[in-house]
């Protein structure tokens, strides 16, 4: 199935994918959704700042994180933009939203409307299974791929049951908090089935097709994250709905686009390139399937939490210094606000470190120091005004920015340099083909 050896068999619903199959404008599509989902899940946590409602924000999102790359391994066997699969997309499309709508009551039935729970958990098993079901359709006809798909189907459907009962059985033995606390251990259950089956499989599932659409998807769904940082920044204000726009906020607004730039260099700049130069580069696919879920699969829901943590404790921040009646720079950051600032930034960070140790084999020393600084600073901003902690940390990830672009020198050249030349060869091969046939 690496190479869509079976497309030959498969019917013309549905089109297997290739090795230089990139990203396409209707999975683009897609991802709106989870635009939505990711705001969703911050401005749920930031009306209810507490550590349980972040550890609910946390189970959240790593359900929807494990819907999202259901979307993207299929991206990446199947053309999402043609045959039937389109239809089928727009159906679990529905789905997702109504996943994302009802996250305020994923947890706890608000009264006088539909049971908040037992809609999440069926929006999410019909997504699940709509997933798994394309799957099982496109093995079919090869006994392999069929073997591939068993270990695959069997998880979810025992996570979304998980889910489902969730939904069902916490009301009926508990009230008020403890019917919350079993419906959060039957998630951590279902969470643990999803993921801890694909640590167990050993890379033995799918095959990826294209390193080129895999290695896309997640940026582009980092992207998506790193856009819920600048909407944080633009509503976290309210200025819009009637505050006036200060100094105060114009400095904050400043420094978060810092952060917010820096967080895409440390990633974007090389990092990115060099671990799909790393996956272009493993032809074993027992391998090339392990590393494509452990560096992308399991180590970018931390950097997508990270994100979102920051811009959970910058959308507080920045309703604070907005409010007229706050001092000008701000009075000392709340502890959860503190927290997810600092913290979004170090899990972040810590991710990265750790995507760059699985695929590269080697520690970034620089964005290790920055995350022992971030660390080690967190009982230093407490106390300071809210625009200076915030400047703080903005001045740690300029810096580390700065370090990291001059000590990587040649390394980084040659990275980049080898991206470019691949990008300018496709660029050439696609100009000549348009010449001859259009």
């Amino acid at each position: 199935m690496g190479n869509g050896d079976a497309g030959a068999r498969w019917s013309r619903g549905i089109r297997p994918g290739a090795p230089g199959s990139k990203a396409t404008r209707l999975e683009l599509f897609y991802d709106l959704v989870f635009v939505f989902a990711f705001l969703n899940v911050t401005t749920l946590t930031a009306t209810y700042p507490s550590a349980a409602s972040l550890v609910r924000c946390l189970m959240a999102l790593a359900l929807l994180w494990w819907c999202w790359t259901g979307f993207a391994g299929l991206g990446n066997v199947i053309r999402t933009d043609q045959g039937v699969v389109p239809l089928v997309g727009f159906c679990t499309m529905a789905a997702v939203f109504l996943v994302a709508l009802t996250l305020p009551e994923a947890f706890v039935d608000r009264p006088g409307g539909l049971p908040g729970p037992l809609v999440f958990a069926g929006c999410y098993f019909l997504v699940r299974t709509a997933q798994v079901a394309v799957f099982g359709w496109v093995s079919r006809t090869d006994p392999e791929l069929r073997r591939r798909w068993l270990p695959l189907a069997l998880p979810v459907l025992v996570a979304t049951a998980l889910v489902v009962t969730a939904a069902l059985v916490p009301q009926r033995l508990a009230d008020g908090a403890a019917e919350s606390l079993i419906r959060l251990a039957f998630w951590v259950v279902a969470l643990g089935v999803e993921y801890g089956v694909g640590l167990v499989l050993h890379g033995a599932g799918w095959g990826v097709v294209s390193a080129s659409h895999w290695a896309e998807r997640h940026a582009l769904i980092i992207l998506v994250a790193l856009g819920e940082t600048i909407i944080s920044l633009g509503l976290g204000p309210k200025f819009i709905a009637g505050l006036p726009l200060t100094w105060s906020v114009v400095l904050a607004a400043v420094c978060g686009i810092a952060i917010a730039s820096m967080l895409w260099w440390a990633y974007f700049d090389t990092l990115a390139l060099a671990v799909e130069q790393v996956l272009h580069g493993t032809r074993d696919r027992s391998a090339r399937r392990a590393l494509a879920r452990d560096a992308y699969t399991y180590l970018h829901l931390p950097m997508i939490a990270g994100i979102i943590f920051f811009a959970l404790g910058l959308k507080g921040l920045l309703t604070d210094v907005a409010n007229p009646d706050t001092p000008r720079w701000g009075g000392p950051l709340p502890r959860f606000e503190l927290l997810t600032l600092y913290g979004g930034v170090a899990v972040y960070l810590l991710a990265l470190n750790g995507l760059a140790l699985r695929a590269l084999r080697k520690v970034r020393r620089v964005p290790v120091v920055a995350l022992v600084l971030i660390v080690a600073l967190i009982p230093v901003a407490g106390p300071l005004p809210e625009l200076a902690a915030l400047g703080l940390l903005s001045l740690v990830c300029v810096l580390m920015t700065v370090a990291q672009t001059v000590t990587a020198g040649t390394h980084r050249e040659r990275i980049r340099q080898v991206a470019l030349e691949e990008q300018l060869a496709a660029e050439a091969e696609q100009s000549e083909w348009r010449r001859r046939h259009l």
